[in-house]
């Protein structure tokens, strides 16, 4: 008989109070909030983070996208005899003529054409004054004189030289990230797949595994990506380019490179792109020319989404159209246009690393489909 009462194992005793508070359906669910509390935090903290040393994320992220493009190149340049370093330099190289070429178009093609497109803005702002004058409300002389002095007073003033101030501190800041791009590039392009193995170390078992899927699918899906939506700009910026230039737009080339580059931007970068074509052509060639200029931006871009990104793209980018305009509102906020060219292929890389995370073809457990997703018909 005990002497000293009930002598039971604490483990059979009834919970006290406090624990029953944590352990009941309430309790369960301050449990998951705090928990879901501290990886927001935690994820704020990244965010923030990398939002700070944008100078340094940013061109580590884009060299990244870029050598996951390149990887089969510099692997089919190993694979024929061509040693690391001079297929690595190749690659590189090339990748730097053609960044360059692209912004040699633009400033080039720019400085040519900029007095005729001088004086077709004249024209047009004529124009446009003469269609004020029959508006049903009236536009005085005096208010567009003011608007004028408006814009002249803000060109003089204290503010546009602190925000020249500071575009040439943005321009340090984009020479800074360049270099500091084009060095990264090199050394994920030659040494890329032993940097992973290297971060692997830690890891054994199933969990290497697990990590060497995730990589791979990471970067089968950037480079996917790159590749894919740099095909489909190609085709839109030579169908819109080759179209202003029959119509006489004034130029067109330096806007077939805008919309080259705007093309890597899904849902908006196509519609930004054909305002701007729409825009200069008013200006310089009337409203005529300015519908039949929208008129071929929406055909290109109808064949772009019917025929060219299913064939070019394929399964790479499998993400609803919210979950992207959400990324790219994200991705411009935190970093601007850099930010929204690039938020969408780390979205699709989130993913594509989510479906290879418990097998090759077995996605983590909270995402792998449980029943049919039909949308509600009424």
């Amino acid at each position: 008989m005990p002497l000293f009462g009930n002598t039971a194992a604490p483990s059979d005793a009834a919970p006290g109070p406090f624990v029953r508070k944590w352990t009941d359906g309430f309790g369960s669910l301050a449990t998951r909030c705090l928990q879901v509390i501290i990886v927001l935090v935690i994820a704020i903290g990244v965010v923030y983070a990398a939002a700070t040393l944008s100078v340094v994320t940013i061109p580590v992220l884009l060299a990244l996208i870029i050598a996951s493009a390149m990887h089969p190149v510099v692997s089919w340049l190993r694979r024929h005899k061509v040693p690391s370093v001079l297929a690595t330099l190749a690659v590189l190289l090339g990748v730097l003529v053609v960044l360059g070429l692209v912004g040699w178009l633009i400033v080039v093609a720019v400085i040519s054409q900029w007095p005729d497109l001088q004086k077709s803005a004249i024209r047009g702002f004529g124009q446009l004054q003469d269609f004020a004058a029959h508006l049903p409300f009236s536009i005085s002389d005096q208010q567009v004189d003011q608007a004028v002095k408006g814009v002249q007073d803000f060109l003089t003033s204290s503010q546009f030289g602190t925000g020249a101030l500071a575009g040439a501190s943005a321009t340090a800041n984009f020479l800074t990230g360049l270099v500091l791009m084009i060095v990264v590039l090199f050394f994920f392009l030659k040494d890329g797949p032993a940097i992973w193995e290297f971060l692997l170390r830690p890891f054994t078992g199933a969990r290497y595994e697990r990590a060497r899927r995730v990589g791979d699918r990471v970067v089968h899906t950037l480079g996917g990506y790159v590749r894919g939506t740099a095909s489909v700009a190609a085709v839109d910026a030579v169908g819109i380019g080759v179209g202003l230039a029959i119509i006489g737009v004034p130029l067109a080339l330096p806007l077939a490179v805008v919309v080259f580059i705007t093309a890597f931007i899904p849902i908006v970068g196509a519609t930004a792109a054909g305002i701007l074509a729409a825009l200069v052509a008013l200006v310089a060639n009337g409203p005529v020319a300015a519908l039949i200029v929208v008129g071929i931006v929406v055909l290109v871009n109808q064949l772009e989404g019917n025929l060219l990104q299913p064939v070019l793209m394929g399964k790479t980018l499998k993400l609803h159209g919210l979950v992207i305009l959400i990324g790219l509102t994200a991705g411009t906020v935190l970093a601007g246009i850099t930010g929204a060219i690039i938020s969408v292929p780390l979205l699709a890389a989130a993913w594509g690393a989510v479906q290879v995370w418990d097998g090759p073809d077995q996605p983590a457990l909270p995402w792998r489909k449980k029943r049919p997703e039909t949308a509600e018909r009424r």
